[in-house]
């Protein structure tokens, strides 16, 4: 999108935040209206995260007016709510390509810009990263300020703790900046708070405070009277005393959509020593009504018209390999009154809704703590519950410990219900599920089921279910291949691969649901193909069969080639001690970038035409 200077004539003046600080405090507002109303437009017109980005505006906008970035560091947390600190940081006319192939990256990522300190994703990292660049910092003794952006919901994680404990206790200048945009204290917010918070961050109050430190700590019983004193009065006016205790000043709630409030604070703020928070206060969805009403369903959109505020009509669509995850819990719950399910915080997105109102006696949604959801499946599973973890590949990765250690290790029957495994597509190498095939491989007792359909992944979920063992089905982001599914749920045999058709030369092997186009590349060149079902435990008597009939066999899965089912299969042929050529095809030894799952598959060459090139060229070579 072009910049249209009649349209956002204060905006055009900030393209980067050298320039927005040279503009007087007074246009502040109309910048940030005018930021708002460019970021609509933007994604309107591109598709990506949405409500978060409204709910930051005036934050961003004071944030890079009152500090020096990029010489002071700014840390943004997940990174969903980063979109007006990327306009404001030289890349506004890109802003349409977001999270499109060769476009802007969806998060914060060093590599597009220096304003971008830390390369952000997964969520509750800000606050542990930001600490290590002030320790930094005060070393270097050159005047650098930090400052960490958190949502309240990253704050369930226990990173976030872990981080403002050592921060507290070290005592390092940093800031980190709190955004709750739940509205659960909103009461709290307003002139009086406003007025607070510029009372408790100048310099008058500090000087009192600190001095007052200095003096009574040599009439220790005076001490302690004061400082008791002091919590007791900040803990009837602020909900800040946890942070207190952990060794953070407190200051807030302040209403962050108040920008004048929120330069004059942090202003104050960033002449105070040590670590401190700052609580503020947005509205998620700020000035776009429909995303204020409902900022789940505006948390990342397609391409709409925002002048009629309605997506695009779209056309009847095969189910999702969610929604079939999510039908067949209802559907196993109805059947097994043991049955419990757990999710992290994302229940929409896994496919959980129907099942969290239906069986809310049922449902744990345990925040934004994979660890803990994983150990505490391990719990229910010592207590003789039927455990489900629905999980995304991507956030597995930070529970690795929890599946060796508190499952695994025991033997206890917990069910992985892996949703976005393989390639996501717009969300780009933070949310790729490249790599649980991998991890998970090397884990004594698992189970590693890869369906090809969704008929598949229905009876594999009902397989890991009935499993006395750990069980992991992983499956794609978006629809399968409607096909017609059974209500009766079968369990597959542990281990059984089917043939899909026979061929001459060479046989490919398939893992998971590149079978489509496995079938398009085994009819293009006469190969033979046979579905695999089980990376773990192999088919080891379908694998030693096809070697022997076979001049080439060609591994294919949506996931990373290293330590992947084609190292599986590699492994059963060196331990039989039977000699074939063996091509593995899947994600190569590199991240990958944003860009439709389709464009990614091309690119890599894992699509019918580049599976068909890549044996042509082996064959050939």
């Amino acid at each position: 999108m072009s910049l249209d200077l009649n349209d956002y004539p204060h905006l055009a003046k900030a393209d980067l935040p050298e320039n927005l600080r040279r503009q007087p405090k007074s246009s502040l507002g109309n910048i940030a209206n005018e930021l708002r109303q460019f970021l609509l437009n933007s994604v309107s017109a591109s598709s990506g995260h949405f409500a978060s980005g409204l709910g930051t505006v005036e934050l961003t906008v004071a944030l890079h007016y009152v500090y020096n970035t990029p010489f002071d560091k700014l840390v943004w947390d997940v990174g969903h709510q980063a979109y007006p600190h990327k306009i404001l940081t030289g890349r506004r006319d890109r802003m349409t390509t977001i999270r499109q192939k060769g476009g802007l990256h969806p998060f914060p990522w060093p590599p597009e810009s220096e304003f971008d300190t830390f390369a952000v994703g997964h969520s509750s990292t800000s606050i542990s990263a930001a600490l290590g660049m002030a320790i930094a910092a005060e070393k270097e003794n050159a005047g650098r300020k930090v400052v960490a952006v958190i949502g309240d919901g990253a704050l369930t994680a226990g990173m976030a703790f872990e981080a403002l404990n050592h921060g507290g206790d070290i005592n390092k200048d940093m800031l980190v900046v709190l955004n709750d945009n739940e509205m659960s204290i909103s009461e709290n917010v307003g002139a009086l708070n406003s007025h607070l918070a510029r009372l408790l961050t100048g310099n008058f109050f500090n000087s009192i405070r600190d001095g007052g430190k200095k003096i009574l700590s040599t009439m220790p019983p005076i001490k302690e009277f004061a400082s008791k004193a002091e919590e007791h009065i900040k803990g009837m006016v602020v909900p800040g005393t946890i942070f207190e205790e952990l060794g953070f000043k407190y200051i807030g709630p302040i209403d962050g959509h108040d920008i004048d409030g929120m330069v004059d604070t942090l202003t104050n703020m960033r002449k105070m020593p040590g670590p401190k928070i700052l609580h503020v206060v947005t509205k998620k969805g700020k000035g776009y009504q429909q995303a204020e009403e409902d900022p789940i369903k505006w948390h990342a959109v397609p391409r709409f018209d925002h002048t009629t505020e309605q997506f695009p009509a779209s056309k009847p669509s095969k189910p999702t390999f969610s929604a079939i995850f999510g039908e067949w819990l209802c559907d196993m719950a109805e059947k097994d009154p043991e049955l419990v399910a757990i999710t992290p915080a994302m229940r929409e997105g896994s496919g959980m809704v129907k099942f969290s109102q239906k069986f809310p006696e049922q449902y744990f949604d345990v925040a934004i703590a994979e660890q803990h959801s994983v150990t505490l499946a391990a719990g229910l599973a010592y207590a003789k519950k039927h455990p489900v973890v629905a999980i995304y590949s991507t956030f597995l990765q930070r529970a690795y410990d929890q599946l060796i250690h508190d499952v695994a290790l025991q033997n206890l029957p917990v069910l992985f219900a892996i949703d976005r495994a393989g390639l996501v597509g717009a969300d780009g190498p933070t949310h790729q599920g490249a790599f649980d095939i991998s991890f998970l491989r090397c884990i004594p007792n698992m189970i590693i089921m890869t369906p090809a359909d969704e008929a598949e992944c229905r009876n594999m979920l009902y397989t890991g279910h009935l499993a006395q063992s750990p069980a992991a089905v992983r499956y794609p982001r978006g629809a399968g291949m409607g096909i017609e599914i059974s209500q009766e749920m079968q369990a597959i045999p542990l281990g059984q691969s089917r043939v899909i058709k026979e061929g001459k030369k060479t046989c490919i092997l398939n893992f998971g649901t590149l079978l489509p186009e496995a079938i398009k590349a085994a009819d293009a060149i006469d190969a033979a193909l046979i579905d695999m079902r089980f990376v773990k435990p192999l088919d080891h008597d379908a694998v030693i069969s096809a070697a022997k009939q076979y001049d080439l066999i060609v591994t294919l899965e949506d996931g990373a080639i290293k330590g992947g089912a084609g190292s599986a299969v590699i492994e059963c042929l060196q331990a039989e001690k039977v000699l074939v050529h063996v091509l593995c095809l899947g994600l190569p030894d590199e991240f990958i970038m944003q860009g439709t799952q389709q464009e990614m598959y091309a690119e890599l060459k894992i699509d019918a035409q580049g599976i068909e090139q890549q044996i042509e060229q082996f064959l050939a070579s």
